[in-house]
Protein backbone atom coordinates (compact mmCIF):
# COMPACT_ATOMS: atom_id res chain seq x y z
CA UNK A 1 0.00 0.00 0.00
CA UNK A 2 1.30 3.43 -0.91
CA UNK A 3 1.23 6.38 1.46
CA UNK A 4 -0.88 9.46 0.82
CA UNK A 5 2.29 11.38 -0.09
CA UNK A 6 3.22 8.71 -2.68
CA UNK A 7 -0.25 8.84 -4.21
CA UNK A 8 -0.16 12.67 -4.36
CA UNK A 9 3.26 12.55 -6.05
CA UNK A 10 1.91 10.12 -8.66
CA UNK A 11 -1.14 12.37 -9.20
CA UNK A 12 1.05 15.46 -9.65
CA UNK A 13 3.27 13.68 -12.17
CA UNK A 14 0.27 12.47 -14.17
CA UNK A 15 -1.36 15.92 -14.08
CA UNK A 16 1.70 17.44 -15.76
CA UNK A 17 1.50 14.79 -18.50
CA UNK A 18 -2.19 15.50 -19.02
CA UNK A 19 -1.41 19.20 -19.43
CA UNK A 20 1.17 18.26 -22.09
CA UNK A 21 -1.41 16.20 -23.99
CA UNK A 22 -4.25 18.72 -23.61
CA UNK A 23 -2.47 21.87 -24.78
CA UNK A 24 -5.18 24.29 -25.96
CA UNK A 25 -3.17 26.48 -28.41
CA UNK A 26 -3.77 24.23 -31.45
CA UNK A 27 -2.71 26.73 -34.13
CA UNK A 28 0.89 26.93 -32.85
CA UNK A 29 0.96 23.41 -31.50
CA UNK A 30 3.51 20.86 -32.61
CA UNK A 31 2.04 17.36 -32.66
CA UNK A 32 4.08 14.20 -32.22
CA UNK A 33 2.00 11.15 -33.15
CA UNK A 34 3.02 7.62 -32.20
CA UNK A 35 1.46 4.62 -33.95
CA UNK A 36 -0.02 2.58 -31.10
CA UNK A 37 -1.98 -0.17 -32.84
CA UNK A 38 -1.14 -3.74 -31.86
CA UNK A 39 1.69 -3.83 -34.42
CA UNK A 40 3.26 -0.69 -32.99
CA UNK A 41 2.85 -1.76 -29.40
CA UNK A 42 4.37 -5.18 -30.08
CA UNK A 43 7.32 -3.46 -31.81
CA UNK A 44 7.98 -1.22 -28.78
CA UNK A 45 5.86 1.89 -29.31
CA UNK A 46 4.85 2.20 -25.66
CA UNK A 47 8.41 2.93 -24.39
CA UNK A 48 8.86 5.30 -27.36
CA UNK A 49 5.67 7.17 -26.42
CA UNK A 50 6.78 7.38 -22.78
CA UNK A 51 10.26 8.63 -23.78
CA UNK A 52 8.68 11.35 -25.93
CA UNK A 53 6.34 12.48 -23.14
CA UNK A 54 9.19 12.48 -20.62
CA UNK A 55 11.54 14.42 -22.93
CA UNK A 56 8.89 17.03 -23.79
CA UNK A 57 8.18 17.44 -20.07
CA UNK A 58 11.87 17.61 -19.14
CA UNK A 59 12.41 20.35 -21.71
CA UNK A 60 9.25 22.17 -20.58
CA UNK A 61 7.88 22.37 -24.15
CA UNK A 62 4.34 23.66 -23.68
CA UNK A 63 3.56 23.95 -27.39
CA UNK A 64 4.17 20.24 -28.06
CA UNK A 65 1.46 17.60 -27.83
CA UNK A 66 2.34 13.88 -27.83
CA UNK A 67 -0.57 11.72 -28.98
CA UNK A 68 -1.38 8.16 -29.96
CA UNK A 69 -2.72 6.91 -33.26
CA UNK A 70 -3.96 3.63 -34.61
CA UNK A 71 -2.18 1.79 -37.40
CA UNK A 72 -0.10 4.04 -39.64
CA UNK A 73 0.01 1.41 -42.40
CA UNK A 74 3.64 0.29 -42.35
CA UNK A 75 3.74 -2.44 -39.75
CA UNK A 76 7.22 -3.71 -40.60
CA UNK A 77 8.62 -0.22 -39.89
CA UNK A 78 7.07 0.18 -36.44
CA UNK A 79 7.48 1.95 -34.07
CA UNK A 80 6.55 4.92 -36.24
CA UNK A 81 6.54 8.54 -35.07
CA UNK A 82 5.08 11.41 -37.09
CA UNK A 83 6.00 15.03 -36.39
CA UNK A 84 3.50 17.71 -37.43
CA UNK A 85 4.81 21.27 -37.22
CA UNK A 86 2.37 24.00 -38.34
CA UNK A 87 3.24 25.31 -41.79
CA UNK A 88 5.56 22.40 -42.61
CA UNK A 89 5.10 19.01 -44.23
CA UNK A 90 4.71 16.12 -41.77
CA UNK A 91 7.84 14.05 -41.12
CA UNK A 92 7.59 10.30 -40.53
CA UNK A 93 10.27 8.51 -38.53
CA UNK A 94 10.49 4.72 -38.59
CA UNK A 95 12.00 1.99 -36.42
CA UNK A 96 12.09 4.44 -33.52
CA UNK A 97 13.36 3.40 -30.09
CA UNK A 98 13.40 5.48 -26.88
CA UNK A 99 16.89 6.88 -27.57
CA UNK A 100 15.90 7.93 -31.10
CA UNK A 101 12.74 9.48 -29.65
CA UNK A 102 14.81 11.70 -27.36
CA UNK A 103 17.00 12.69 -30.32
CA UNK A 104 13.91 13.57 -32.37
CA UNK A 105 12.78 15.97 -29.65
CA UNK A 106 16.24 17.49 -29.24
CA UNK A 107 17.14 17.81 -32.91
CA UNK A 108 13.86 18.20 -34.79
CA UNK A 109 11.48 19.77 -32.27
CA UNK A 110 13.93 22.01 -30.42
CA UNK A 111 16.54 22.78 -33.10
CA UNK A 112 14.51 22.35 -36.31
CA UNK A 113 16.82 19.74 -37.84
CA UNK A 114 15.15 16.64 -39.28
CA UNK A 115 16.83 13.42 -38.12
CA UNK A 116 17.47 12.05 -41.63
CA UNK A 117 18.95 8.78 -40.35
CA UNK A 118 15.54 7.81 -38.92
CA UNK A 119 13.56 8.32 -42.14
CA UNK A 120 12.51 5.65 -44.66
CA UNK A 121 15.32 4.92 -47.11
CA UNK A 122 15.52 2.82 -50.26
CA UNK A 123 18.55 0.83 -49.03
Amino acid sequence: MKSIADIKAIRDKMQSQIVLRDNQDAEQEIRIVVGMATCGISAGARPVFNALVDEVAARNLHNVKVTRSGCLGMCKLEPIVEVHIPGEDPVTYVLVNPEKAKNIVANHIVNGNICKDYLITNN
